[in-house]
């Protein structure tokens, strides 16, 4: 079986032989069978050669690069293997339509806000008081469908995500300061990791989506752009609040994660390694959990749900099925 490889010591990835060698800043070496990895998170300074990336590409192998503060630097992404020209023209086409464009980027936020209300009703029901914000949000959502443009689209979400957020300091039972989302930089502990979590997510979704005939960069609800992968930001946020929110929302109330996880002196932009290694460590457990799928009678992995969802949009863009975005049910 795959798995994410993540390296948070410092040293040399080279190819040996069809083998992956990792030879630490200590000296101590690991080999690491190439069939075995599904994708490669660095997070720390690394040696790379071209004669390892031609290995990755061979076997499809999507490396992601994180610098010291957790903040999501690049990708690699190997040469596409699964290219559909028919696929990539109806998916332009439905970025260049507008009306076209704007029933999808409604989806991703119909997904995101209904997984974002249902986590809020799970802790309603837990002896958290969130009917009030549970109320707003749903008034909230029943604009999306009436939006006429992506502006006031982000708009609705956004007003969305505001009531939501305010909601964290009653979820959350540590005490925290936590009014806003604010990312560039981060201004406190819950923001960046917020922040981390998210790109963690965003980094998984791009994986699935290269193992699909979608190209990561044309997108609908966020805008296309320069060197970044935005299809990848909008399905992500049908898995922001089912895998990130509720990972967060765990970590903090068992007390995994506290004040002492970050640097105070770097103003809590920095998390300590351990706490980095203990945020993935749980993500992977979360991403091989299963549930029973509905539509398809069997169990289905969330990392596998992230690469369903990506076929559904293949599906629609193509005229085959509607796209409906996942939406957690329990």
């Amino acid at each position: 079986m795959q798995s994410s490889l993540y390296i948070y010591k410092g040293g040399r990835l080279s190819r040996k032989d069809n083998t992956l060698r990792f030879l630490d800043s200590s000296g101590e070496k690991r080999d690491i069978p190439v069939e075995s990895v599904k994708e490669i998170y660095v997070m720390t300074e690394m040696e790379l050669n071209v004669s390892l990336l031609n290995l990755l590409s061979k076997y499809g192998i999507v490396v992601h690069f994180f610098n010291y503060y957790d903040n999501y630097i690049g990708s690699f992404i190997p040469k596409e293997k699964l290219l559909s020209g028919r696929t990539l023209v109806k998916q332009v086409e439905h970025y260049t339509d507008y009306d076209k464009r704007l029933i999808i980027a409604q989806k991703f936020i119909q997904g995101a806000s209904a997984n974002i209300y249902r986590n809020l009703r799970y802790y309603n029901g837990r002896g958290k008081d969130l009917q009030l914000y549970m109320n707003d949000i749903d008034d909230y959502r029943k604009n999306i469908k009436k939006s006429k443009s992506i502006e006031e689209l982000m708009g609705i979400e956004g007003n969305i995500r505001h009531k939501y957020y305010s909601a964290w300091q009653v979820i959350i039972n540590q005490e925290i300061e936590f009014e806003k989302r604010v990312m560039h930089p981060p201004d406190n502990m819950i923001n960046s990791m917020i922040s981390f979590v998210n790109m963690l997510i965003y980094t998984k979704t791009l994986t699935a989506i290269y193992q699909t005939q979608l190209n990561p960069t044309i997108s609908y609800l966020h805008e296309p752009g320069e060197r970044r992968y935005s299809l990848s930001l909008d399905i992500s946020e049908v898995f922001k609040p089912i895998l990130g929110d509720r990972l967060i929302f765990s970590l903090l109330n068992r007390q995994q994660i506290t004040e002492k996880s970050f640097t105070k002196e770097l103003n809590y932009l920095h998390l300590e390694k351990e706490a980095s290694q203990t945020i993935v460590q749980e993500l992977e457990k979360k991403l091989q959990s299963t549930i029973k799928h509905k539509e398809l009678g069997r169990d289905v992995s969330y990392q596998h749900l992230m690469k369903l969802e990506c076929y559904k949009l293949i599906k629609h863009i193509i005229g085959e099925k509607e796209y409906e975005p996942f939406e957690i049910w329990w």
